[in-house]
């Protein structure tokens, strides 16, 4: 890898684009390296993951505006929708099925100096390809460097720490993953990721308090907007420079100002695209810093059962990481987290509930966990309102490490009983975790997506998406449109479909 420092400069600097993170993004994206079998082998594994997560959400009501706003925009050759039948402008494509792999909160994540989940990738990518006639082997490298980019983006830039959204790192991403879908030149997609990350910069509110619909909308926003960027650079329309390092540019005003410094390691010219390799998937429809916890919650279910009903405990108070205490525990000083009546995105953003029903429960799904009526039950609620997080310096230590070895995303649970008797444990990564008790490989990426397919896709067309994805090497243009899925009759009704303007 390549170490870049990445700094703020004055307009009278004039700093050549040559030296601009952007183009060495785009470099990276022009590189014709080939793709290592080990990442081969990932990229499918997270194009059947991002599937099975879609398959789940195809009635809930997000996806079904976007695959309605999607329908809208029919063109041929067009890319297809999950849940749809026809071709769809590759823009709304990407946007419908980004929206339906995002919806559950359910794919891939890497966590470092920022947040991300890469399979938001994957869309914009994928439906750029079936609209431009790609093969399976350009789709692998296209998607390679969407997550080389983004990881190493998020082990560099922290966007969080200034209420920024992480999505920003993902409209570069993505444009970069395109780029290298279509083999376009460095100047060309040096264009498209300026203008991505321009109209991707969006506040966190969006998950803050009150959780919208909108926390599904946003990364597909971005890899729509990824697409579009790509479009307008193929046409020659250059885009703000240097958009990182310009004195009015992201970093001087969005991030940690003029006086900042970075360091960004990317891919040495012929070094292979390895970051799909960083991240890791997830085995509970939760955000990733619950779902250790929720591995340490179900052990304890097994072990004290008489504790389920929360009568004889007085407090839970679990030992975690700073962005785990900040961002999905009490530290967020969100009401919203102890709130039965809250959103599902709420929810699935609150480890205090998450802990709570998985420790009653002795699992966690991803639709009996969020029920109204589950989160509604008088011994949860009192249970509920018993946890708390609190920042521990080790925890957030190994949160931030380098070492793959000791890198943490869980923390240690102390549960106080009202006759003072303490219970005390913990875990470091979720059991479908690399370095986890059960890591997963490709059988539970099948595993998975058949579980959530079972009610939702008859088993002939679930056997059919399987056996196509895993040899996507070597699909053609044509067969490359069967990445998608086609819904058991019945399940969707389009007068469900809610109007707009389109």
């Amino acid at each position: 890898m390549q170490p870049i420092e990445v700094r703020v400069h004055r307009s009278d600097e004039n700093l050549a684009r040559e030296h601009q993170l952007a183009w060495k993004i785009a470099e990276v994206a022009a590189d014709p390296v080939a793709v290592t079998d080990e990442v081969v082998d990932m990229v499918i594994n997270r194009i059947i993951d991002n599937a099975a997560v879609a398959v789940a959400s195809l009635t809930r009501a997000p996806v079904v505006a976007a695959r309605a706003q999607a329908e809208a925009h029919p063109y041929a050759p067009g890319a297809t929708v999950f849940g749809a039948t026809g071709r769809y402008s590759p823009e709304w494509a990407a946007w419908a099925n980004g929206v339906a792999v995002r919806e559950l909160d359910y794919h891939d994540t890497f966590l470092a100096a920022e947040y991300s989940h890469p399979g938001d990738n994957i869309p914009p990518i994928l439906a750029v390809a079936q609209h431009a006639g790609c093969t399976g082997a350009d789709l692998v490298r296209g998607i390679a460097t969407g997550y080389e980019i983004q990881v190493d983006l998020v082990k560099a830039i922290s966007l969080h720490k200034h209420k920024i959204d992480h999505v920003a790192h993902l409209g570069p991403s993505a444009a970069a993953g395109i780029g290298t879908l279509l083999h376009l030149d460095v100047e060309t997609i040096f264009q498209a990721v300026g203008q991505a990350l321009h109209t991707t910069t969006a506040t966190r509110q969006s998950r803050k308090g009150e959780i919208s619909t909108w926390k599904a909308h946003a990364p597909a926003f971005a890899g729509k907007m990824a697409v579009e960027a790509v479009d307008r650079a193929m046409r020659g329309q250059t885009s703000p420079t240097p958009i990182y390092e310009g004195e009015d540019g992201v970093i001087a005003w969005l991030l940690d100002g003029p006086d900042a410094r970075y360091q960004v390691s990317l891919p040495a010219a012929g070094e292979p695209k390895l970051g799909i390799l960083d991240s890791y998937t997830k085995e509970h429809s939760a955000e990733y810093q619950a779902q250790a916890l929720i591995d340490l919650a179900r052990k304890l279910h097994g072990e004290h059962p008489e504790l389920r009903d929360g009568t004889r405990i007085a407090s839970v108070v679990i030992h975690t990481s700073h962005h785990t205490h900040n961002v999905i525990g009490s530290g967020a000083n969100d009401p919203q987290k102890y709130d039965p009546t809250a959103s599902r995105e709420t929810l699935d953003h609150s480890i205090p509930y998450i802990f709570t029903v998985a420790f009653q429960d002795g699992e966690w799904h991803h639709e009996r966990s969020y029920a109204p009526e589950r989160a509604a039950r008088l011994d949860t609620l009192t249970l509920w309102r018993s946890v708390t997080t609190a920042e521990d310096a080790e925890w957030t230590r190994r949160y931030h490490s380098t070492d793959p070895a000791e890198k943490a995303f869980g923390g240690r649970v102390e549960i106080l009983l009202t006759d003072g008797t303490r219970i005390v444990d913990e875990i470091a990564v979720a059991d479908a975790h690399p370095l986890g008790a059960r890591p997963f490989a490709r059988q539970q990426y099948i595993d998975k997506f058949r579980m959530l397919a079972a009610d939702v896709l008859d088993d002939a067309e679930t056997e059919r998406f399987l056996d196509l994805v895993q040899r996507l090497p070597a699909l053609t243009a044509d067969e490359l449109g069967g990445l998608t899925v086609t819904a058991r009759g019945g399940l969707i009704d389009p007068a469900d479909a809610p109007r707009g303007l389109f």
